[in-house]
């Protein structure tokens, strides 16, 4: 199972302050180094951390594959025609989210999605669509030619260890399996963690998963020890 690794974080931390660091360009290729296969940046309308510098050296300089989350907005196809991601996963937005809450709603939207996705493929860059674990969302993919989803996992961790948890475990074992039958390349992601992952990478049908948040987060005490080290080697 492949991991793409999302760096958001990084620069929601950067434009904070409106600095030059930390640079997630600079945290792409420590997350190359460290096996990632792909990078996720999600370029946001309101441009809350990611900017379009960043999207144009990322495209530049990683080895794997960038995958760029956007909303189903013509503003935001010009700038993927513009820098060319290997992939483009149409997410839904909000202003007063904190991140993103939801799976698409590809039947209220089908009309604005084909019509974006359209642009995208006709490119030569592959779509993936971010829904929930429904059938009736898989079906209105299907419909509409798209042949890669990434299944919302955020009900699932944000319950890790209840009974709710396990009921959409078996939900979005349910959905992978119908998915598969009708010859979807599957990836998942939302709000996984090291603690609640394990479930999720034993359906080995998910092709790839997208982790962001717990990975970044676990770096700030795994690489301050190092980058301390660092800074005291310099005063010395």
């Amino acid at each position: 199972m492949k991991l793409s690794v999302n760096i958001d974080h990084i620069a929601t931390i950067r434009q904070a302050r409106m600095a030059n660091e930390p640079d997630p360009v600079y945290a792409a290729a420590l997350a190359e180094m460290g096996g990632a296969d792909g990078i996720t940046i999600h370029l946001r309308q309101d441009r809350r951390h990611i900017q379009e510098r960043d999207v144009e050296i990322l495209r530049r300089v990683i080895k794997s594959k960038l995958n760029m989350e956007m909303a189903v907005s013509m503003d935001m196809v010009k700038i993927a025609l513009k820098y060319k991601p290997d992939m483009c996963t149409l997410v839904p937005e909000a202003k007063d989210e904190v991140t993103t809450s939801g799976g698409l709603d590809v039947i209220m939207f089908t009309e604005k999605i084909q019509e974006v996705a359209g642009n995208l493929l006709a490119a030569g860059i592959s779509v993936s669509l971010f829904i929930d674990p429904g059938i009736d969302n898989i079906k209105a993919c299907h419909r509409l030619g798209i042949r890669t989803i990434e299944l919302n996992t955020g009900e699932y961790a944000k319950n890790s260890g209840s009974n709710y948890a396990r009921l959409e475990l078996e939900k979005l074992k349910k959905a992978v399996t119908y998915a598969k039958k009708l010859n979807f390349a599957l990836l998942a992601g939302h709000g996984l963690t090291y603690q609640n992952i394990k479930p999720i990478a034993a359906i080995t049908e998910i092709e790839e998963l997208n982790i962001g948040h717990s990975i970044i987060a676990n770096a700030a005490f795994l690489g301050l020890k190092e980058a301390v080290a660092r800074m005291k080697e310099m005063l010395n």
